[in-house]
């Protein structure tokens, strides 16, 4: 399992339907709106790192994303 957490911004007035496709994004397990640099946090739960560029690519392509930037979680 690999767990992602990606920063999302998006472009202003597009965060309702940003959001709602995020939601559909297979292996998105949260989304969160929040303030400051960034306007979402989505937690990405996957088998491998293959599927979270999938993933994140898949963000990327959402109409309204204008940059992300993802963490990748490790076990200690």
């Amino acid at each position: 399992m690999v767990i992602g957490v990606t920063m999302i911004n998006v472009v202003p007035g597009e965060e309702r339907s940003v959001y709602n496709d995020l939601t559909k994004i297979d292996g998105v397990r949260e989304v969160f709106h929040v303030f400051g640099e960034y306007d979402f946090i989505a937690i990405i739960d996957v088998n491998g790192l293959t599927d979270i560029n999938k993933a994140v690519d898949t963000v990327r392509e959402i109409e309204g994303v204008t940059s992300t930037k993802t963490i990748i979680g490790a076990e200690l």
